[in-house]
């Protein structure tokens, strides 16, 4: 079974298992990119009370751009890192005012897909998973962000090398899985890496994709 048809047969089961991803889409990639960096290195409900609380002390975007930064750090405190993020929000902010003249969700529209990775990487602080999930979640592009659930999951699937860096796995795996199954295989490899695909205590067992998988196969080699 060649890379495709493998990642095939193993969406076909994860969607057997897990049902299909409705994809939902906020619309609005500056909200987005702000609340994705303010996921890093912290749970959901850190980053999304921290979202809150950032958009419940200023009145609009332009003001968060321009405060003082030590203020901007402040209001997303229970986010985590609050310094560091609060220093790429403002970035963020003002290179999306320099090149759209104002803090506009459209502010990417006009761009493609490589375009935009571009534009949005350029800003320190925002990696490529940052970029992708703002491409996938806020403007529907068909790209597949790599977090550590996705990195795990298919580097232990054999999808990607085992030495692959989370932007090496985002390459390959959109050579093999087609643009409209992007979406769905991100949020199901997220769902089979918090339930069974675990870090540290992988549900091997109960794994459907197991007959597939060749982390027994590299686990037993080591035994």
């Amino acid at each position: 079974m060649d890379s495709v048809q493998l990642a095939a047969t193993i969406l076909d089961r994860l969607r057997d298992d897990q049902g299909e991803p409705a994809r939902q889409s906020s619309g609005d990639p500056v909200t987005g990119l702000i609340g994705t960096i303010l996921s890093q290195s912290t749970t959901d409900i850190n980053s999304e009370r921290a979202l809150a609380d950032l958009q419940a002390a200023f009145p609009d975007w332009d003001a968060v751009a321009d405060a003082d930064v030590s203020d901007v750090a402040d209001a997303i405190r229970s986010g985590g890192l609050a310094d560091q993020k609060a220093l790429t929000i403002q970035r963020a902010l003002r290179a999306i005012r320099e090149r759209a003249g104002s803090i506009t969700p459209h502010f990417l529209d006009d761009l493609d897909d490589d375009e935009a990775m571009e534009f949005l990487t350029s800003i320190k602080g925002v990696g490529q998973k940052t970029a992708a999930c703002v491409l996938l979640f806020d403007l529907e592009r068909d790209v597949l962000p790599v977090d550590t659930h996705v990195h795990r999951v298919t580097r232990r699937l054999g999808l990607v090398p085992d030495n692959a860096t989370a932007n090496r796995a985002q390459d390959l795996l959109e050579e093999i899985i087609p643009p409209e199954d992007r979406y769905a295989a991100h949020v199901l490899f997220i769902r089979h890496g918090r339930r069974v695909c675990r870090a540290r205590t992988p549900r091997c067992p109960d794994c459907d994709l197991l007959d597939l998988c060749e982390y027994p196969k590299r686990k037993a080699g080591d035994a």
